[in-house]
């Protein structure tokens, strides 16, 4: 037992906290080594990020690749302020300054775009997990709510950068590894730029795993493409499409006594309801999503952006209780006029005005689940979903060090719906959540070059999604009302010369009424209910360091360190539930704190090492607060090796593990769990290795 210990607490006085290293050639040490970007894509243009009114941050696609291939959570909880969750392989959540309240099978409070394309649903699903991390030359993140541009969100807006639209030299690349419970993975990527008009890309992959637990295998593919045309040199079209073909096991929650006699085994049967293995309870998403955009400068300073988007979605979920069919539709619009007049040194100013809007067309059927097998029918619904806003923001920077801008939405959101069996007297109905205004005020002044405070209001709007409404117990909720809220944001960022040294610091309070919380019946079905009002104050912390700067001639050729925290005082306000009050408790499934550190490094001979770590503290799993979650340190650690062949193939060896510590722990707990059911425990000690030729 000491000895366990020493081991983990010379680990992490190693890692400080959750570190990452990439390997390098040796002639791209000095340019390539850019820990975090300049500029971010955030407010329809790039923009430096020392003067961004909001805080904000970008993953570029190499820290992306540092990590373990096959998924976005380890890069993404890099992000102070920002948490996914993997319950099993392939099944995600996220959060952005917020709980995962509300996500017990996806994402809730965030806008997710691709690009110009929204991949938020007319229904407010987030389907995050069918891309592949491969096919994304960047993410940036916007924190806090923003309802005045990007419609309903309140927690934030993720800005995807696909691969395809900013291809700047030819690239491919082919990706085969392999690693503990049965994973296997292939990507094929193919970056193209034809000439300085048109550039393509292509992406492919497939992976498997058996999973740690019993009944968690999952089985993915995935095609995408993208193409940039500039057809005129002022005009342009974006096209993008994407394929994906999903399908994972789910291994249902369990006890902590279950949790203890063995981990590995899914849900076991308990009453009336069968084991999860026995039903074969699982996701399976067959998804198609496109959009075509056309960029037009139609003069000097006055520019047009129009969007057409869409998506189908086949779902089907054997669950416990019962067998889901659901077909969705999706089609939307977004487009906006820019004017930006630049000329003066003294003021620049911009605005934009535009329109978002998306209809969704939903059929959704549920029957008896008999050991896998659909039997008879025993509810059939169409959900109708209508959802708009428009948009206005303007910006002006003054003598080139202060910023100020104001943006303003109109939100409206609608759903319909039939219910078609069990027939029922009054079989249809509407639920309108009315036209809300979405102010934000924000301003940004650089005391010095390198030194910038900022400051905002912004109001956020999040909506009852589809499965809220209609939740797992397939009864249609027309009482819910949508959260809304008002977020006062302070912050300050820090650059020394040379950028050797970045800090980043953002205090916020955010008071929701009507927030959105999951409960559970006998059977283990979710339903949802307004809470009354969650108040959220937070802290949250970066900074990137080069420790050593960049020098071949060293055994240690770099060293940067990414280090950042955040701190959740999160307390229900007024909130009693079936006599029970929680008034003041603290919000469930949000920890204290959250740490995380990202050590790079290069060694000679184009070795380098990877080592992460994220610690997350005990936080409540119901809204009594009787049940807590263990505090947990996972390590992760990659290895590289990359041998070069000709003058740009390369060969590349990469071998990782995770959850170096073999700590025992739950990434992706059920909240308010019927039974006491609330533990998916996270895999032991696992390996990966692999290899990648890029051409």
């Amino acid at each position: 037992m000491r000895s366990k210990f020493f081991f983990r607490s010379t680990i992490i006085t190693i890692l400080y906290t959750p570190c990452v290293v990439w390997s390098q050639t040796t002639d791209s040490i000095s340019t390539e080594q850019e820990i975090n970007p300049i500029h971010i894509n955030a407010y329809f243009s790039q923009q430096p990020i020392l003067e961004l009114t909001s805080a904000a941050h970008t993953i570029s696609s190499r820290l992306v690749d540092i990590q373990q291939p096959n998924s976005l959570l380890p890069a993404i909880n890099t992000v102070a302020g920002v948490r996914m969750e993997e319950r099993s392989p392939g099944s995600y959540r996220l959060a952005m300054r917020g709980s995962l309240i509300r996500s017990a099978f996806g994402i809730r409070n965030a806008k997710i775009y691709i690009d110009d394309f929204p991949l938020t649903d007319a229904g407010g699903n987030t389907y995050l997990n069918l891309l592949d991390p491969a096919a994304i030359d960047a993410i940036h993140i916007i924190k806090g709510p923003d309802g005045s541009l990007y419609g309903a969100n309140s927690g934030g807006v993720i800005h995807i950068a696909p691969n395809g639209f900013d291809v700047r030299k030819n690239r491919s690349s082919v990706l085969l590894s392999g690693g503990s419970f049965g994973l296997f993975q292939e990507q094929l990527s193919i970056q193209r730029k034809v000439n300085d008009n048109y550039s393509f890309s292509f992406d492919q992959s497939f992976t498997r795993s058996d999973g740690y637990r019993d009944n968690t295998a999952l089985n993915k593919k995935t095609l995408q493409t993208a193409h940039r045309w500039k057809y005129t040199p002022k005009n342009e079209i974006r096209f993008l499409a994407l394929y994906s073909d999903l399908g994972y096991r789910t291994p249902g929650g369990l006890t902590q006594a279950q949790m203890d006699e063995n981990p590995r085994m899914s849900r076991p049967a308990a009453g009336p309801n069968p084991s999860a293995k026995e039903q074969q309870a699982g996701i399976y998403n067959k998804t198609f999503y496109g959009g075509i955009a056309h960029h037009a400068q139609l003069s000097d300073r006055l520019s047009h952006v129009i969007s057409v988007f869409g998506s189908n979605t086949d779902f089907e979920n054997p669950f416990i209780t019962n067998y889901e069919y659901r077909t969705e539709n999706n089609l939307g619009l977004r487009t906006y006029f820019s004017y930006r007049n630049m000329d003066s040194p003294y003021v620049q100013w911009q605005m934009q005005m535009g329109f978002e809007g998306q209809k969704g067309w939903n059929e959704i059927e549920n029957y008896g689940n008999e050991k896998g097998e659909a039997t008879d029918l025993e509810d059939h619904d169409n959900l109708y979903n209508t959802q708009y806003s428009f948009f206005y923001r303007t910006m002006a920077k003054i003598y080139q060090r202060w910023t100020i801008e104001g943006s303003l939405g109109l939100n409206y959101s609608k759903l319909s719906y039939h219910q078609h069996h069990p027939e029922i007297e009054s079989p249809s109905g509407n639920i309108t959540f009315g036209s809300i205004w979405m102010p934000r005020i924000a301003t940004s002044y650089l005391i010095t070059d390198r030194f910038a405070v900022r400051g905002s209001v912004s109001k956020g709007y999040s909506p009852p999604t589809n499965e809220e409404i209609r939740p797992s117990d397939r009864i249609i909720n027309n009482s819910l009302r949508p959260e809304t809220g008002t977020n006062y944001e302070l912050g300050t960022r820090l650059e020394t010369n040379g950028r050797r040294f970045i800090a980043d610091l953002s205090i916020y309070r955010y008071k929701i009424k009507h927030g959105i919380v999951e409960q559970r019946n006998d059977d283990g079905e979710a339903y949802y209910l307004n809470a009354g009002e969650i108040n959220q104050r937070g802290i949250e912390a970066s900074i990137w360091a080069y420790i050593l700067t960049p020098q071949t001639k060293r055994f240690i050729q770099t060293f940067n360190l990414h280090s950042s925290v955040s701190y959740n005082h999160y307390r229900f306000g007024n909130y009693n539930v079936n006599n029970n009050d929680f008034s003041r408790n603290k919000v469930t499934a949000v920890p204290d704190w959250v740490w995380s550190n990202t050590l790079l490094i290069s060694l000679p001979k184009q070795f380098g090492l990877n080592l992460s770590h994220n610690f997350t503290s005990v936080m409540p799993l119901n809204d009594a607060n009787t049940v807590f979650s263990e505090k947990f340190h996972l390590v992760q650690a990659k290895g590289t090796w990359t041998w070069r062949l000709k003058k740009r193939q390369q060969l590349q060896f990469f071998a990782g593990v995770d959850n170096l510590l073999n700590e025992r722990y739950s990434l992706g707990n059920d909240i308010n769990a019927f039974g006491d059911r609330f533990f998916n425990p996270a895999p032991t000690r696992n390996y990966y290795g692999g290899m990648k030729v890029i051409l």
